[in-house]
């Protein structure tokens, strides 16, 4: 059964928060790990129907196949593991760039989590991937694009570097992404999460492990300044 008034729905597993887009400027946002299919899917039938524009994190291709076949306009993104809808494709910070820089291929999922996020909140995003240090001139070779972004998102696993190295080469805000991404002592994205934390170059904010989305609508509220 379930219960609504202005401010939530009661679906008794979940309270979902209608008023969300009035005081944050977008949906509330499903994070779909660690529910089952049928709850997921619940939640964001309620929100598709309501809003143009929703997005679910840690999705599975299965809450995808059924959202389908009801709202035709559902898509799914197999790397950042997200179903979502897009259906107003307003640029709403069309003058602004958000770029988005892996130091890795491997990096690239929780990237794609980041850009699409920031894509479906109205932003232009530009995809710089496979650039880390281990090839220094990789980055070099696109230091002019980077510079154009008004927003900086740098996803990195293994010692996590290249968000220090941007993050001196530009004058604007550095969003650093740490990945789970490498070998023993990684310890599963902490070595370059407290490498991040620990950066000396100034501007850099920094988000948990594998938090694309995070970043993603971190940048959006960047980007939106004025």
């Amino acid at each position: 059964m379930m219960e609504e008034n202005k401010d939530t729905l009661d679906l008794g597993f979940a309270k979902l928060d209608l008023q969300r887009q009035q005081r944050c400027g977008f949906p509330e946002v499903v994070y779909c790990a660690g529910k089952t299919t049928d709850q997921s899917v619940k939640i964001l039938e309620i929100l598709m129907e309501k809003y143009d524009n929703v997005i679910g994190t840690r999705a599975s291709k299965e809450i995808f196949d059924i959202l389908s076949a009801k709202f035709p306009a559902a898509q799914y993104d197999e790397l950042a593991k997200m179903v979502y809808q897009h259906k107003d494709k307003t640029i709403i910070n069309g003058d602004r760039l958000i770029s988005v820089i892996t130091a890795g291929t491997s990096d690239i999922p929780v990237a794609e989590e980041a850009a699409l996020t920031a894509e479906i909140m109205g932003n232009r995003v530009e995809r710089i991937y496979d650039v880390g240090v281990a090839g220094i001139h990789r980055l070099l070779a696109r230091v002019d694009d980077i510079r154009k972004a008004n927003v900086n998102i740098v996803v990195a696993g293994m010692e996590g570097a290249l968000a220090s190295v941007v993050g001196g080469l530009v004058d604007k805000p550095v969003i650093a992404v740490p990945t789970s991404i490498g070998y023993g002592a990684n310890f599963h994205g902490l070595s370059a999460l407290l490498a991040m934390l620990n950066s000396c170059a100034a501007g850099i904010s920094v988000v948990n492990i594998d938090n694309g989305f995070g970043a993603g609508r971190l940048a959006d509220t960047m980007n939106s300044l004025r």
